[in-house]
């Protein structure tokens, strides 16, 4: 196919210019002059036949048509800086993959291992980021993470939230459901029989999503066991998983956990699920990644890995 486009360092100047909505730092960026840059844009809009700045007092801001124009070049660069690291690339290469605290911690370092002896020659670096669950006002356009496939190391994000990210490939890891969980200890001490014991104990609350009106708690799980007169206010409140699964290890009451983050101690007995009722999240664990970042070995590698870790 032959493709009939503007020079490429006038397309490279627009775009510099454009996310930077400075000629001068787009100039230190290229190294090159303010006035070349100014100088490819003049040239990149007569050949378009339309203005792709308006040049204000003291600064710039981009017209409707270099709005538009700017999103699918920038993606575009991005396919074009994949494709030249995929050929450098000599080896399986590096990856970085940022995830929410709670799951890198509890569900995903004690599954690395594998993942390090099918793939010895993959250098991976795991980062705890609490950005990467979905807040409330967050828009349908927020990007998870600034994953760029321009950096040295690839980029990936493990996002809890509701998969509806515009633009990046998303791919979900698993959907995870809360129950009641506890110390065995506890257990012994405060017979659980029925749901309705939960009235003399202390409820511990997990608030990871931090919108009310998506949050799973007490309230939900009580009113799906088919139980009233129990404060589901009441008790201790966490702003994220790990703190919540510590107090019920401690033995300080009763914990609406997601499941999948208290597997390693529920198969060792140092927790326990008194009853056996749980509710769906209206969120899931999902990969996040640029699409131009999908072709190389290391972010695929990762990828078919933890899409049968979480299907497991």
């Amino acid at each position: 196919m032959a493709y009939r486009l503007p020079p490429l360092p006038a397309l490279r100047a627009f775009e510099a210019a454009a996310r930077h909505l400075s000629f001068k730092k787009a100039a230190e960026e290229l190294h090159v002059t303010p006035a070349a840059v100014s100088l490819q844009i003049r040239q990149l809009e007569a050949y378009l036949g339309l203005a792709l700045f308006r040049r204000l007092t003291r600064a710039i801001e981009l017209t409707a048509q270099g709005r538009a124009m700017l999103p699918k070049l920038r993606e575009g660069f991005d396919c074009l800086a994949a494709a030249v690291d995929l050929s450098r690339d000599g080896g399986d290469g590096a990856l970085t993959v940022h995830a929410p605290p709670s799951f890198a911690s509890r569900w995903l370092v004690g599954r690395l291992p594998g993942f390090a002896a099918a793939h010895p020659g993959i250098a991976l670096r795991l980062a705890s980021d609490d950005d990467n669950v979905d807040r409330q006002g967050d828009t349908a356009a927020h990007e998870p993470r600034p994953v760029d496939p321009r950096l040295a190391e690839s980029e990936v994000a493990i996002r809890y939230g509701t998969g509806r990210y515009p633009g990046l490939r998303v791919d979900k890891i698993l959907a995870p459901v809360y129950a009641p969980v506890c110390s065995p200890q506890l257990l012994r001490e405060q017979a659980l029989t029925s749901p309705a014991d939960l009235a003399r104990l202390v409820l511990i609350h997990d608030e990871t999503i931090a919108d009310a009106g998506l949050q799973p708690g007490w309230a939900q799980w009580l009113a799906a066991a088919g139980v009233g007169g129990v404060d589901a206010r009441r008790g201790l409140r966490f702003s994220n998983a790990t703190l919540a699964v510590e107090a019920a290890l401690g033995g300080q009451g009763v914990a609406l956990a997601v499941v999948p983050l208290v597997e390693a101690e529920l198969a060792a007995g140092r927790l326990v699920r008194p009853f056996a009722l749980s509710i769906p999240s209206p969120y899931a664990y999902w990969l996040v990644m640029s699409e131009a970042l999908a072709g190389r070995p290391a972010v695929a590698a990762f990828r078919d890995w933890i899409l049968a870790a979480g299907g497991r």
